[in-house]
């Protein structure tokens, strides 16, 4: 998991950066304020704006130790330059994750540690979370709309801290996923992201600093996939 600089600055959407390094179609940046993707969360789109043009963000792609930031064909970039995050789709993403962390938070509580098996947002303001769940009644899955609409009502604060890869293996709950452990930063830490009063797991993703500032949710549908996995479907209310 590495550690990206909306992470440590997370309100910084427009930044003023340099190119490190060009390849044709891509750059690398000095520092970059976009989230690239993962675990389930949609990369950041934005654009690169200097003195010769603009050009809007295709992708991300990790290689040779660097994260390159790809361009349209053609595209030739070297020097100072802006990097703007689209801070609408930027908001929704951060906005779902946190509501997925509500929604994980009381499964975990509710149905016996129960892990999740899999998550996807979606540009459309939806997403789904599976979980390992055999034997849940659906009604009691359902119910649950409620107690996630009430803890973003309650305002809970939302923090990251970091901690050493050991105790985050040897902490019940602290890594949720089945079959996927998030990979520690170069540091030996693993990033928790706290909703207090409610929930701590390791997670690499953009969050709310408070869970008021989530629009409410619904539960869409919930679906049976496969003899463990209970789908759930969630997305806004309005």
């Amino acid at each position: 998991m590495a550690r990206y600089f909306c992470h440590d600055h997370p309100g910084t959407l427009t930044l003023a950066t340099r190119v490190a390094a060009t390849r044709p179609g891509a750059v690398t940046l000095d520092q970059s304020p976009f989230y690239p993707g993962g675990g389930g969360q949609l990369a950041d789109r934005g654009v690169l704006r200097w003195s010769g043009g603009e050009a809007t963000v295709k992708g991300f792609e990790y290689a040779d130790g660097r994260m390159w930031i790809l361009l349209p064909d053609g595209v030739e970039i070297s020097g100072p330059l802006e990097a703007m995050v689209d801070p609408a789709f930027r908001t929704m993403m951060t906005q779902m994750h946190t509501a997925t962390h509500v929604l994980n938070a009381l499964v975990f509580q509710q149905f016996d540690g129960a892990l999740v098996t899999g998550v996807q947002m979606n540009d459309d303001g939806t997403a789904r979370m599976d979980f390992d769940l055999p034997n849940a009644d659906n009604d009691r899955l359902r119910a649950l709309e409620a107690p996630i609409n009430d803890a973003i009502r309650q305002g809970l604060p939302v923090q990251c801290t970091y901690v050493p890869i050991e105790e985050a293996q040897e902490t019940r709950g602290l890594i949720r996923s089945r079959s996927v452990a998030p990979p520690p930063t170069p540091e030996g830490t693993i990033r928790i992201v706290e909703i207090v009063g409610l929930d701590r797991q390791a997670c690499g993703g953009t969050h709310l600093s408070n869970t008021a500032e989530c629009r409410p949710i619904r539960l869409l549908k919930i679906d049976n996939k496969g003899r463990h996995n209970r789908r759930i479907r969630i997305g806004f209310a309005h």
